[in-house]
């Protein structure tokens, strides 16, 4: 799949918005990116699975960053034809009480996928969540890289960042 037939399925999705917008990390910005959009519309999400599962080995094991990344992990397995587990944010209170979900084996290679990463925060913490739980995390694919640093900060702990679309790609000729 090209950039430009995501960047299109993005856009059919009408995921990307115009306007004043406050994002999770207290900035703002003059769009939005709106991961609920194209992670609920099949042909997105279809598109976007396809291009996570061209870029993973019969061998890994993926991991969804919840919320948004569970359902690009679950379309990526089936895609690929590879488990996945589940990162949460913070430890439920009842049951299992995991940070992690699903079976994940000591020294297990794990690719973390994300839907939109801007400072890299909630990436970082799922990825130091799965090493804590004994993953090996080495590498990360993100649908959208917003380009506001967070690259680097998933790079300073260790994880290579691959982006389907750039916020430049995605923002350019835009009508």
């Amino acid at each position: 799949m090209t950039n430009q037939a995501l960047i299109d399925a993005l856009r059919a999705a009408d995921a990307v918005r115009f306007g004043e917008f406050e994002l999770s990390h207290g900035g703002t910005s003059e769009y939005y990116v709106d991961k609920y959009l194209f992670e609920t519309d099949p042909d997105c999400l279809e598109a976007i699975a396809a291009a996570f599962a061209e870029r993973v080995d019969p061998d890994d094991k993926l991991g969804g960053v919840a919320l948004g990344g569970v359902p690009l992990a679950a379309a990526t397995s089936v895609a690929a034809e590879v488990p996945y587990v589940i990162a949460r944010k913070q430890r439920k209170e009842y049951g299992t009480a995991n940070l992690i979900e699903g079976r994940l084996e000591e020294g297990e290679e794990v690719v973390v996928l994300e839907d939109i990463v801007t400072t890299g925060t909630s990436l970082v913490e799922a990825v130091e969540a799965l090493r804590d739980a004994g993953a090996t995390v080495e590498r990360a694919l993100v649908v959208v890289d917003r380009q506001e640093g967070g690259r680097e900060n998933v790079e300073d702990a260790g994880v290579e960042m691959e982006a389907l679309v750039t916020a430049e790609e995605l923002l350019a000729d835009r009508e």
